[in-house]
């Protein structure tokens, strides 16, 4: 009976055709085994001898077996083939690194160390053998053919072979001629199914990605149902004066000029108009023209919005563009943006507005920080720059605990001071301005308490000293005081304030420029109080040993008879227990 939890030890044993080592029992790395008598065990099994050759066996010089499966070459030899003949090797083992799966015997023996054997009840003939080290090791000489062998298959004719080949095939390259009916509702990442009914050509909502180092974008990419998110690409342009008409990537009308199925089911009956579902331009977005060196209306930024209820798939899909003016010149380059949202169907206003918290009811650090202007709830942002350094139409999102800082080029157009100061100012806090700042991570918009103002600090137009020139912003610093308020068990984190600091720079009149370095900063400050510590401290309980006063009586008792009038002692004594008591108050 061997215990469980023991791992054993196979140990081969080699070709029968080598009388010095096919009846010698199992070996271990040390060299033979011994035999040695246990009482209690069975002894059957084979007869172990040393290691030399007996005399009345003529060797074979080559370990024999029925099928040498890695002799592939005749006339020589194969190299690692322990049992091929042309090899003439006595010990295969001391020219090879190893042998090859098949050239020997497999193991027919397993051991274990003799001390974790109490009674062998084994079917099989047994041994106990010592190895080199003076280890005992009990071995069972397995002889079961059955498991040596594979089944014996059937035979295969005309009747069974598609049953067999049905029961043990895998997928085919060819394709079945079995057509499986599409599924009856879209699951989580499925691509969403479109339909052109002007070239009657199912297709998929694409969503453009960024590809390779340059971020090219690649059209094929689909979009995933119940899958928000948002893309960004490049596009650069040999002949812009050729594209801007032509390539349907810069204009609007081509991405909404389908329907999109409610269900992949809607694929089998395309006539039927209530599996499909229109996409709804929020506002009219004007075809690309060319005007003289300038390419007007180009799509910049498209932004699909997707109204979803459960397996009964997409209700509605609305879609709103960016446009942009591109110079036509060689190697001009575009960043398009594609934003995908995924709501539920039939929300209400109210919640419509309110989208998604930034925590419930304390901000979690990473998410979105809320800005209301009007009863308008967004999220604040900063500037992006494009590839070229030029501030682009899409902005950074402001995390709540996360500093950050940005910065681009503005390209300046040729107005008044007034309206150059309002485009930067835009340009800077983005638009609209926000005007006040959620104190939590879930606060609602009709909630005017739960919002607080955020404060502007500009430096005068008096304060610069400049009489021609036209004072602008070039810097915004948006300084966030937040607290943790709460259990210190599970503290709820809060704004406590936001202030927007301006810093400007005057430029002449005279000499106006064509690009302005613009730069926002966010940095969060945390101010929280924690609670005062317990007044008082815990007092330590003193214990003295009891033989604390023995040294002291000791030394009083040997100088009654010699000193009896000093009080040397006693002062030692006292300085010692008024420290005592200093240092427990």
């Amino acid at each position: 009976m061997v215990p469980e939890r023991v791992l054993s030890q196979p140990s081969p044993s080699p070709s029968r055709a080598m009388p010095t080592h096919s009846e010698l029992g199992p070996r271990t790395q040390g060299g033979t085994l011994q035999s040695s008598e246990v009482p209690g065990i069975s002894t059957a099994g084979p007869t172990v001898v040393t290691s030399s050759t007996p005399g009345n066996k003529t060797v074979d010089l080559f370990p024999v077996l029925p099928i040498c499966v890695c002799d592939l070459t005749p006339g020589a030899c194969d190299i690692n083939c322990c049992c091929d003949s042309d090899c003439y090797l006595l010990h295969p083992r001391t020219v090879f690194s190893f042998c090859l799966p098949g050239s020997v015997r497999s193991a027919s023996w397993v051991c274990v160390d003799n001390s974790l054997i109490f009674r062998s009840n084994s079917p099989f003939p047994s041994r106990v053998f010592m190895d080199s080290n003076g280890i005992k090791q009990f071995c069972v000489h397995v002889n079961n053919s059955r498991l040596n062998y594979l089944q014996k298959l059937q035979k295969v004719n005309a009747t069974n072979f598609q049953a067999l080949a049905t029961e043990f095939g895998g997928e085919s390259f060819t394709a079945t001629s079995q057509t499986q009916s599409p599924p009856s509702f879209y699951r989580a990442g499925d691509p969403i199914l479109t339909y052109f009914p002007k070239w009657s050509v199912i297709s998929l909502l694409r969503q453009p990605a960024g590809v390779g180092a340059g971020g090219l974008c690649a059209k094929s990419n689909p979009a995933g149902f119940l899958e928000s998110k948002s893309t960004t690409c490049a596009r650069f342009f040999k002949n812009l004066a050729d594209s801007c008409t032509s390539d349907p990537a810069l204009n609007a009308a081509s991405y909404y000029n389908f329907t999109v199925l409610k269900v992949p089911r809607g694929m089998s009956d395309l006539q039927n108009m209530e599996l499909q579902v229109p996409v709804t331009p929020v506002s009219q977005a004007g075809s690309p023209v060319l005007a003289g060196n300038t390419c007007q209306n180009v799509v910049a930024q498209v932004i699909y919005e997707i109204e979803t209820n459960g397996t009964f798939g997409i209700q509605k899909v609305s879609v709103s563009f960016g446009q942009t003016n591109l110079t036509v010149e060689p190697g001009t380059s575009l960043q398009q943006d594609f934003i995908i949202h995924f709501r539920a169907f039939q929300q209400s206003t109210a919640a419509s507005l309110t989208g998604s918290r930034s925590g419930n009811p304390g901000y979690i650090v990473g998410k979105p920080l809320l800005v209301l202007t009007g009863d308008m709830r967004h999220s604040m942002t900063l500037l992006q720059s494009q590839g070229d350094g030029t501030c682009s139409i899409k902005r950074h999102e402001v995390q709540f605990g996360v500093n950050a800082i940005s910065g681009c080029n503005l390209r300046l157009k040729r107005v008044d001071c007034s309206h150059l100061q309002q485009e930067l100012y835009q340009a800077l806090h983005g638009s609209p301005r926000p005007e006040h700042i959620a104190i939590f991570g879930n606060a609602d918009p009709a909630q005017k308490g739960e919002w607080t103002r955020i404060l502007s600090r500009n430096y005068s137009v008096s304060a610069m000293h400049c009489t021609s020139c036209c004072v602008i912003p070039v810097s915004l610093e948006i300084q966030i005081l937040w607290a943790y308020i709460g259990l210190q068990s599970n503290p709820q984190a809060h704004v406590s304030g936001a202030r927007f600091l301006y810093q400007l720079q005057s430029i002449q009149d005279s000499q106006p420029k064509t690009e302005v370095p613009l730069k926002t900063v966010v940095t969060f400050v945390d101010i929280t109080q924690k609670p005062e510590p317990p007044r008082g401290q815990p007092r330590m309980d003193w214990k003295y040993p009891f033989d604390f006063f023995f040294p002291f009586k000791m030394a009083f008792s040997r100088g009654e008879g010699s000193q009896k009038g000093s009080i040397f002692p006693i002062i030692i004594l006292c300085l010692l227990l008024l420290g005592v008591l200093n240092h427990r108050d």
